[in-house]
């Protein structure tokens, strides 16, 4: 089962890693925030189909063709977690190392946001001061590593759980007479 879970976490994993820091380092300044969040979650429903694969790999080779919902919510939470420790120690790297300046950019980017809606100058500070503590908040990285990983978990988490059901299905036999 490690075998598996290693696997196949590990390639949602590299999935999730080459497009963060394909769209945050690479493509930096050459698309918006807005862009980045759309390509971020559709990167994140791409990568954690390797649930579905590797728990049906699995019940294939390991389980003998049969997996009960908790085996395969099992192997399916080991698979998003080693996918979501990628993402969160790619991300570390990035925010520490790539791109130090993402959290000002970040932050400019939100108040101009709500400069662009409409704010008053009494929301505009309200913002400005709510990022400010955000970014003195990610400066610590086991804060910052703790909100990286609740992006993709409730993605990961709902693919566990559809996978578990799907792959656990009870197959009904057919009385012959």
């Amino acid at each position: 089962m490690r075998k598996i879970v290693l696997t196949f976490g590990l390639i949602a994993g590299g999935i999730l890693s080459a497009m963060m820091l394909l769209t945050t380092v690479a493509l930096k300044g050459r698309m918006g925030f807005d862009s980045g969040e759309i390509i971020g979650y559709a990167t994140m429903v791409l990568a954690f189909l390797m649930v579905f694969f590797g728990v049906r790999s699995y019940r294939d080779t390991i389980a003998g063709g049969r997996v009960t919902f908790g085996r395969a919510l099992a192997v399916g939470l080991m698979i998003t977690a080693v996918a979501s420790v990628c993402y969160v120690a790619t991300w570390e790297l990035i925010y520490y190392q790539l791109a130090p300046d993402f959290g000002d950019r970040y932050a400019a980017y939100t108040v101009e946001k709500a400069k662009r809606a409409g704010a008053t100058d009494a929301q505009l500070a309200s913002k400005t001061k709510e990022m400010a503590e955000f970014k003195e908040m990610y400066k610590n990285p086991l804060a910052n590593a703790a909100l990286t990983a609740l992006e993709p978990l409730p993605v990961g988490l709902l693919f566990t759980l559809v996978t578990a059901g799907v792959l656990s299905r009870r197959r009904r036999t057919v009385a012959t007479a």
